[in-house]
């Protein structure tokens, strides 16, 4: 069971939250509404004043008193809740002009223009004096109607004003009784029967009727924008005893954007809407609107407004006073937290910078030590092929040198071995004979055969690339039946790390002169520089 109540109490919230949210919403957008019209108020008042500027002009126009009393009619009309002091004046002058022209008619009419004026500026006394003197009989449906509403409005004021319930208790009786003579003048459904019967069933309590009542007068084509601001206020008034606060500020926010815009001084939505608003706490809406009320109420001239708001607005003045007080210790704490935060980023920059000045150094210390180590390695590479090489040519020297030392050797053992036998049986002549048929240059041919077979193992592309060092037709020819020429003999010397000129004189059984001679002609001959000749020799790979 109590599984079952949260979950219906959990689906509630879901339902009910997002029109919440939805209604908030549209408040809002209301209120930005609102602010919006109270921004081009002075636009408004313009366009008031303009039209009662063209009036000044038609009235200067009129010829006769009739013209005159139609003319003063209409900037009563437009004064009547614009401003007290000039609606009074014209009420006054409408009195006269009636009186000039002599019709009951229109000396009662200007009397009901009289007390309207009175009730606006909170002389109830004198209101209720000026429409007891009104022969009643003289007007039509329409006009009883509007006299019977305008006194019970008087009655209901002075109920409200005087708050107290022996005084109430008698007042709004006589209004309910006014409102009923004024009902049975209307056809139901118009818009002034709605106006009475709604008015009937908020002062009488029945708030569910009235609320249908109203609902029903606001639907109705064609109302003015200060007939929808006062029955907008009355509806607002019931959503708020029946507990719809949001429906109740709309149509106050409604009511005074309307007031606004018609230019209307003689206003009490305004007032409400910053009352509801300063309750529910939005101190910052109350403060503008308030003061917006007491700047109407004072425009006007309304004495029971100013004095009615003015039981208010010390109040929320205060209250908005202590929120931007509070607003300016807020912002004094944002800012010295900001300030600290500034200079903790400030701290935090200055070592950051230190920091990558000192990684920055150390970036171009490592940078040069990697490029050293590059060169180095590079060195060593070099280093490691020239000593591979250097390994290779010695391993396969080495064996070069053992196996001719093994042949000379071997040779030499047998030329002994026949040497001691012929000196052994004294065979002398055969001996000399032995001596002298020994070919040492036959010899030598064969050592360089040798060593050009085992060279051009070790560096096949020897020839190609010193044939490469010279012109084309330049190039050094290899003497037919050889592997190489001498020339080539003397630079491969060189390329095996034999650079000494006596060493390789003496290799290849010539003097150093020759020896010299042979590598300044190919030298010469070649378009690399002398100075240059030995190390592209060098820099010829072994396979």
């Amino acid at each position: 069971m109590l599984r079952l109540s949260r979950l219906l109490v959990s689906g509630i919230c879901m339902v009910c939250l997002p029109m919440i949210a939805h209604t908030q919403s549209v408040t809002d957008s209301m209120l930005n509404e609102l602010n919006a019209a109270l921004a081009k108020k002075d636009q408004y008042i313009t366009q008031k004043q303009q039209q009662i500027a063209r009036l000044n002009q038609a009235l200067l126009q009129a010829k006769t008193v009739k013209q005159q009393f139609d003319v003063y009619a209409s900037l009563f009309e437009e004064y009547k809740s614009f401003r007290y002091d000039s609606s009074y004046y014209y009420a006054k002058k409408l009195q006269v002009l009636s009186a000039q022209l002599n019709n009951p008619l229109l000396i009662a009419s200007a009397k009901m223009k009289l007390a309207f004026t009175l009730l606006s500026s909170g002389l109830f006394k004198e209101t209720l004096e000026e429409l007891n003197g009104i022969n009643v009989q003289l007007f039509n449906p329409i006009d009883k109607s509007d006299y019977y509403f305008l006194k019970a409005r008087c009655y209901f004021d002075l109920s409200d004003y005087d708050r107290s319930p022996d005084y109430s208790t008698r007042y709004d009786p006589q209004g309910i009784t006014c409102i009923d003579s004024a009902l049975a003048l209307n056809n139901p459904g118009t818009f002034r029967y709605l106006e009475l019967e709604g008015l009937k069933e908020l002062r009488t309590g029945h708030y569910t009727d009235g609320q249908a009542t109203y609902i029903s007068l606001l639907k109705l084509p064609g109302l003015t924008p200060h007939d929808f601001a006062v029955n907008a206020c009355c509806l607002s008034y019931i959503y708020q005893v029946k507990g719809n606060l949001e429906r109740s500020v709309q149509l106050l926010i409604g009511a005074a954007i309307s007031d606004i815009q018609s230019a209307t001084k003689e206003t009490v939505a305004i007032y409400q809407l910053a009352d509801i608003l300063f309750k529910k706490g939005d101190i910052d809406h109350a403060y503008v609107y308030i003061k917006q009320a007491m700047d109407d109420a004072a425009f006007y001239g309304a004495l029971q407004r100013q004095v009615k708001i003015s039981s208010i607005l010390p109040i929320i003045e205060a209250q908005w006073i202590t929120q931007i007080e509070h607003q300016k210790k807020l912002l004094y704490t944002y800012s010295f937290i900001i300030t600290l935060l500034v200079i903790a980023v400030v701290v935090f920059a200055w070592i950051i910078f230190k920091q990558l000045k000192k990684l920055r150094i150390a970036d171009e210390v490592i940078k040069a030590a990697n490029i050293t180590l590059q060169e180095n390695n590079r060195s060593l590479e070099e280093l490691n092929q020239n000593l591979s090489t250097a390994n290779k040519i010695k391993n396969e020297y080495i064996g070069y040198y053992f196996n001719i030392n093994s042949i000379y050797i071997e040779k030499l053992e047998s030329f002994q071995k026949s040497l001691e036998k012929k000196l052994s049986s004294k065979r002398y002549e055969d001996a000399q004979t032995a001596v002298k048929n020994l070919n040492l240059e036959n010899e030598r041919q064969q050592l360089f055969h040798t060593f050009d077979k085992v060279f051009l193992r070790i560096f096949p592309d020897f020839i190609n690339k010193f044939n490469a060092l010279f012109e084309p037709g330049d190039e050094i020819c290899i003497p037919e039946g050889q592997a190489l020429g001498t020339e080539h003999r003397i630079f491969a010397l060189i390329r095996m790390g034999i650079h000494d000129n006596d060493r390789i004189a003496k290799l290849l059984g010539y003097s150093v002169n020759t020896i010299y001679a042979y590598k300044n002609r190919i030298k010469n001959r070649s378009f690399i520089s002398n100075d240059d000749f030995e190390d592209r020799i060098m820099a010829i790979e072994a396979v």
